[in-house]
Parts: C-alpha cells; sequence; structure tokens
C-alpha cells in the first residue's frame, strides 16, 4: 500500500510538471516572456604555510507567462586544505507554477542534493502544494508555500537508503532596502518522521551597474537526525559573490 501511493505521488507530480511546459506553450501564444536569471561566483585562494581554496557558484533561471512560471536554481560548492577536499556540495531545484490569480499558485517541485561530506549523498525529493503572496509593495514581497510529498535519503558513510512521506514548507522574501541594496532571505523545510532538514539562505547584494552586483551570503543547513559516526546537524557557509544579471 505504501509502494502505492508512492508510485501515485510521483506519477502525479511528473503529471503536473508535463502539464506545465504543454499549457506553457499554448499560452505563451497570447505573452511571451523570455528566460530571466542571474549567475553568482565567488572564490577564495591563499598560499603560505597552509593552502586552501574555496569556490562556489550559483545558477537561477525564472521564466513568467501568463498562467505558468518555471524556476531553475543550480548550485556548487568546493574548498579543500593542501590540495585535499574537504566539502563539496552539489543541488538542483526545479519549481512549475500554476497561476490561480494575481496572490496564489499550485506547484510541484523536484529538489537533489549531493553533499559528499555531509550526513546524506544523495537527498531527493517531490512535492507538490499551495502557494501564496503574503506581503507586497514596490520595495518588499513575502511569498509562503505549503505542502507535501516524497524523500529519498542515502546515508554518505552506510550507503544505507530509506524513503518516507513529507511536509514542505517554504518562505521566501526580498527587501530593496535602497536603490542599489537588495536583501533577500529564503527558510525552506521539509518535515519528515525520520528526519527534519532545514534550509536558510540570506544575502545582502550590492549594486555596481544594471548587470553587476557585489553579494555577501550566509546559508545554514540542519538535519534533526544524522546517521551513526556523523557529530554534526548544521552546517554554515558565509561568502563573498560577484552577482551577473542576465
Amino acid at each position: 500500500m505504501r509502494n502505492l501511493i508512492k508510485v501515485s505521488l510521483l506519477s502525479g507530480l511528473f503529471l503536473f510538471a508535463g502539464g506545465a511546459y504543454a499549457h506553457e506553450e499554448e499560452e505563451e501564444e497570447v505573452v511571451v516572456k523570455a528566460w530571466e536569471g542571474s549567475g553568482e561566483f565567488g572564490f577564495v585562494g591563499t598560499s603560505g604555510n597552509t593552502e586552501t581554496t574555496a569556490m562556489n557558484f550559483r545558477l537561477n533561471f525564472i521564466r513568467n507567462g501568463e498562467r505558468w512560471r518555471h524556476r531553475f536554481t543550480g548550485t556548487a560548492l568546493v574548498t579543500s586544505e593542501d590540495s585535499i577536499k574537504d566539502n563539496e556540495r552539489y543541488t538542483a531545484e526545479v519549481q512549475s507554477d500554476r497561476k490561480l490569480n494575481e496572490k496564489s499558485w499550485l506547484f510541484g517541485a523536484f529538489r537533489w542534493d549531493a553533499d559528499k561530506f555531509g550526513s546524506y549523498d544523495p537527498s531527493t525529493s517531490f512535492t507538490a502544494g499551495y502557494g501564496y503572496q503574503l506581503m507586497v509593495s514596490e520595495r518588499h514581497e513575502l511569498r509562503g508555500e505549503i505542502g507535501a510529498g516524497y524523500r529519498k535519503l542515502t546515508e554518505t558513510l552506510s550507503g544505507r537508503s530509506s524513503s518516507e512521506l513529507i511536509g514542505r514548507f517554504l518562505l521566501d522574501d526580498w527587501w530593496q532596502v535602497f536603490a542599489s541594496t537588495k536583501w533577500t532571505n529564503r527558510l525552506l523545510v521539509e518535515y519528515g518522521s525520520s528526519n527534519t532538514f532545514s534550509l536558510f539562505n540570506t544575502g545582502l547584494a550590492v549594486g555596481m551597474s544594471d548587470k553587476l552586483a557585489i553579494k555577501l551570503t550566509f546559508e545554514l543547513r540542519n538535519n534533526s537526525t544524522v546517521p551513526p559516526g556523523d557529530s554534526e546537524k548544521t552546517d554554515t557557509v558565509t561568502g563573498v559573490n560577484v552577482v551577473y544579471n542576465f
């Protein structure tokens, strides 16, 4: 019975995503919007008694149609000391939103997380639910989403895999502090009976031109439960990135 629920849920999500692109083609005959996005890159290197390198990369795409909105985000983080890697992480998120009106939508989302030095590698989730624009003004916007889905976790050390039904909660907001300064925050929580994963990102971007900006970033990741042999439940990353908007 449990496997039947999983298969039904996954089938529904794929049909939802497929329908998004099928309807997009019809609607884009009326309203055509090109893909927009941004790329971020940060690098730090030191030499001397200890040689260290740190590189992080983020790519964001969004396409906003009359009835559908599609998003893609990909990230990479690699750090090493004396040519030995001590952190390596890659993530991808894909989401399609079916707009109900100006303030609400239905969504289908896929998240993939490969944390080579973390507790789980990889972590994969499929979720669907409802989103609503909680606040909106010329300088500030706050959006929330709630939903449910399916997640599969593979323990990094043992290779053991497990899967479960999960709940999903998201808060996403931005604030135009000054004409050239923008503050963004995003909190994602995936709740399951065996583990709750929380991801918080915040960033302060200062525009240098219409296309370029410098951005201070902070990320916090937490797993409520980690496998035996893992001691850290929380990871944080702080960085300075160059942002290019296109």
